[in-house]
């Protein structure tokens, strides 16, 4: 998982419906206006592949397809499931141009839930095996409708002492509230011209103070949580999964039968399963 050093980490807060809500962080975004009321209200950095002395905790390589690791500080955390793209990043004349999707795949983005954190950035990464990224991933035909990202699905479960819950809720990634090029464009302007305000960063400082990365992890919002996944935070020994599943190919009630037997077909699934530290 060491292969994503040098990528820019990112993540997008509020692309999916009442997820904020019930991660308690609404009252956060209270004096975030945003262009319409389905637009996710903006975007963080997760991990700086450069040193900065502005925020050096986010210097910390966050990623892990095995583990998290709990903070060391007695605090809540949830997992998140959702979908983290791998991108390419474009500039012009210094200025980031374009941002290109080519891979897909299951990304837990485990947050600290405690109130009255100064950032978004500062709940995100808190050390090593902070962070979720399946090694399996999907090629990206294309970023918009008629694309294989259409016939795929997200589900997640928590294995607690020999049993299975559903953590977050079964959805197509038609739900997003931002997808495809709408998202792409979102996500551009945020980058671009997010100022410091509230829970929010200025990340264009951000990528000039880490040299134009040409790559990034973009996780695009974490989706809803089933009541249980709502109420229940990571203990030492549960067991995380996260998939994105071709469901075209493979129904849920056989995904369930494939994670209670931890048997998965990697052709037709991207795989996040992560025992927690």
């Amino acid at each position: 998982m060491g292969k994503y050093k040098k990528f820019l980490g990112l993540g997008i807060a509020g692309n999916f419906a009442l997820h904020l809500a019930q991660a308690g962080e609404l009252e956060e975004f209270k004096d975030i206006i945003t262009a319409d009321e389905a637009s996710p209200k903006g975007m963080f950095p997760f991990y700086l592949p450069h040193p900065t002395s502005a925020k050096k905790i986010l210097n910390t390589y966050p990623l892990s397809s095995e583990y998290i690791r709990l903070p060391k500080t007695d605090v809540n955390v949830q997992a998140e499931p959702e979908v983290g793209l791998v991108c390419e990043l474009e500039y012009t004349a210094g200025k980031l141009s374009r941002i290109i999707p080519t891979y897909f795949g299951a990304y837990n983005d485990c947050s600290i839930r405690v109130q009255g954190a100064n950032k978004i950035s500062d709940k995100k990464n808190w050390g090593e095996d902070s962070k979720g990224f399946s090694n399996t991933l999907v090629k990206i035909d294309k970023f918009q409708e008629g694309g294989i990202m259409d016939n795929y699905s997200i589900a997640s479960f928590l294995r607690r002492d020999d049993k299975l819950y559903p953590y977050g809720e079964d959805v197509e990634l038609s739900g997003y509230s931002y997808f495809y090029t709408k998202l792409i464009e979102w996500m551009l302007n945020q980058l671009t011209t997010q100022e410091d305000f509230g829970p929010l960063e200025a990340i264009e400082e951000y990528i000039t103070q880490c040299n134009n990365p040409k790559n990034a992890i973009i996780s695009i919002g974490a989706t809803r949580y089933t009541p249980y996944g709502e109420k229940t935070f990571l203990k030492k020994d549960d067991e995380v999964i996260v998939l994105v599943y071709d469901r075209k190919n493979i129904s849920y009630k056989n995904l369930l039968v494939s994670v209670k037997n931890n048997s998965y077909d990697n052709t037709i699934m991207s795989v996040l399963a992560q025992k927690v530290l």
